[in-house]
């Protein structure tokens, strides 16, 4: 266990976030699995509020970029907050997302707030937005393990992805996840973890 948790730690370990992709094609069957594995999260009464929204359609994904540049534009102009803006700097990201159109997949997650019975009454979802964590949490991890690459992306308000992929009422926009191999001249990022004593308290 020791030599499998340590392991498994220094593969984690060596992922990073990257804005700049290859549109080289991967296997379709990979990203199912990833997504295969995002399902296995635990879930507030294993209601399994999440759903995944697999988009390879150029068309879909330059909708999706023109859309999600719009609401980026306003943000960095108008609604962020001073010390965010200066926290993202060393990162140097904008409201330009020529990522959303490279990289062979996005994958849109959505929160569903309440399901619908066979009679076709409500149910409500509780602990959504924790149980959609976890699982896109596991996504991540699944994607890294598959020796691919992902970006966390969240325009906000990101309602246009309800529109764009023609998702019902009941399903908010959690996350819109970028997915595909690094490109040759990808910058990656020099960041540094947190140690250990500064994540943990023991008791």
């Amino acid at each position: 266990m020791l030599q499998e948790s340590l392991a498994f730690y220094r593969k984690l370990n060596n992922r990073r976030t990257i804005r700049d992709f290859s549109d080289k094609p991967i296997e379709r069957e990979v990203i199912e699995n990833c997504i295969r594995t995002a399902g296995t999260a635990p879930s507030g009464a294993n209601m399994q509020p999440w759903h995944f929204v697999l988009i390879l359609d150029p068309k879909i994904k330059k909708k999706i970029r023109i859309s999600a540049e719009k609401e980026e534009k306003e943000f960095y102009k108008t609604r962020a907050p001073k010390e965010w803006l200066e926290a993202l700097a060393p990162l140097g990201t904008d409201n330009i997302k020529p990522y959303l159109e490279t990289a062979p997949y996005l994958i849109a997650i959505f929160m569903q707030r309440y399901g619908k019975l066979p009679d076709g009454r409500k149910m409500k979802h509780y602990y959504g937005l924790e149980s959609v964590g976890i699982a896109t949490g596991m996504l991540i991890t699944a994607i890294h393990n598959a020796g691919l690459a992902s970006l966390t992306h969240t325009p906000s308000p990101m309602g246009f992805l309800n529109e764009i992929l023609d998702r019902p009422k009941n399903e908010r926009p959690f996350l819109l996840l970028v997915v595909g191999r690094p490109a040759k001249d990808a910058r990656v990022p020099d960041i540094k973890r947190k140690d250990i004593s500064e994540i943990m308290t023991e008791f």
